[in-house]
């Protein structure tokens, strides 16, 4: 498991590459986005959009894993269909090729006439990450990756990423809104228990060079796998006021009930995968979400982390039930290893029930006798 941990991260570190070439790309990126539609959109939003960065980088991941894991082939999930409509209005169904020159050919079916622009984007594709990182390479596990399975989401918050703005000002330490919340998340679960056990998440858009003006990235990690816990972080410091990041789109009746708890401040921030960052990071103690708007890719490495600093995320209906019930244990947590029956598309893979995301126990029992 050790040699899979360091191959995620490295494909995430390649996956930010590709998106921060396609988003520094101006002429290309125009060309980038096709709007989803059916049983894929997302319903929260009027407009949903696959980038190709999105299906790309998916497909980078679920190569590159693959080929040096055979044993997760066809266990390696994704947000995107990796088909992608061409200029001309033909379907291209991307893919990493055999050669740098077959993948830019490939590619070049989406975006003719750039072929400058293709073959930037082959040579990210097919360039060799190194990792220079001591803590990594001495991380020493021990589990099959034939138990293993894979969720990845390419960039989560896509909007933000095609749309955010650059130089959006902190409020508390939290973004809420721009570039800085798109995230390429990648998270490892049991197969057969549908437990989260490992996960990646990179910020492609962490800051910029003050020399070149070029976005640079960084990376963090997290195990819990029986009795291990180790992670890339340390558990944040305790806060005695709960500190609750939500979406602005959450409901009014939630906020007013949670705003109390927070000494009257609620926090705000766009994309899934950026309020659990929040969470892990301790810029925020809880993200509470009551709608099911997120998915298995946007929770699972999230989750992963979050248990390797001691806390978890557990579906909010499901633990509000089981409070009113006079359970007094801990809420059972999400897995990511059962579609809902009878759900088309990406709701097979929702988190219905909304969730509660923690890294502090007591924060979440605050927050469900809150509510």
């Amino acid at each position: 498991m050790a040699g899979l941990l360091q191959a995620l991260v490295r494909a995430s570190e390649k996956a930010a590459d590709i998106a921060r070439l396609c988003r520094r790309e101006q002429p290309l990126f125009q060309l980038l986005v096709a709007e989803k539609t059916g049983p894929d959109r997302n319903q929260r939003f009027l407009q949903d959009f696959k980038t190709l960065a999105d299906v790309l980088i998916q497909e980078v991941i679920k190569h590159d894993l693959g080929k040096e894991f055979p044993e997760l082939q066809g266990h390696i999930h994704g947000e995107e269909s990796n088909e992608f409509r061409s200029p001309e209005g033909e379907t291209v169904t991307v893919r990493v090729c055999a050669t740098p020159g077959d993948t830019a050919a490939l590619l070049l079916a989406v975006l003719a006439p750039e072929r400058e622009a293709s073959e930037l984007l082959s040579d990210a594709v097919h360039r060799d990450v190194a990792l220079a990182d001591a803590a990594l390479a001495g991380v020493e596990l021990s589990i099959p990756p034939q138990d293993l399975a894979i969720w990845i989401d390419p960039i989560d918050s896509t909007n933000e990423y095609i749309r955010g703005s650059e130089d959006v000002s902190p409020i508390d330490g939290i973004a809420p809104a721009g570039l800085c919340s798109a995230l390429v998340l990648i998270g490892a679960y049991n197969r057969r228990t549908g437990c989260p056990v490992l996960g990646v998440i990179n910020e492609p858009f962490f800051r910029r060079d003050s020399v070149t003006h070029r976005w640079q990235g960084r990376y963090h990690w997290g195990v819990a796998y029986g009795d291990t816990r180790l992670s890339s972080l340390s558990p944040p410091g305790p806060s005695l006021v709960p500190r609750v990041v939500l979406s602005r789109a959450e409901a009014p009746a939630v906020r007013a009930a949670l705003q109390p708890l927070c000494g009257g401040r609620l926090l705000f921030a766009s994309g899934a995968g950026y309020k659990l960052l929040c969470v892990i990071l301790g810029l925020a103690d809880v993200y509470v979400l009551s709608e099911g708007s997120t998915f298995a890719w946007d929770a699972c490495a999230p989750h992963a982390i979050l248990r390797a600093l001691g806390g978890g995320i557990v579906a909010l209906t499901g633990a509000l039930q089981a409070r009113r019930a006079g359970s007094t244990g801990t809420p059972p947590e999400l897995v990511y290893n059962r579609p809902i029956d009878g759900a088309d598309g990406a709701k097979r893979w929702a988190n219905c029930g909304g969730l509660v995301a923690y890294v502090d126990p007591q924060h979440l029992e605050a927050v469900l006798a809150t509510l």
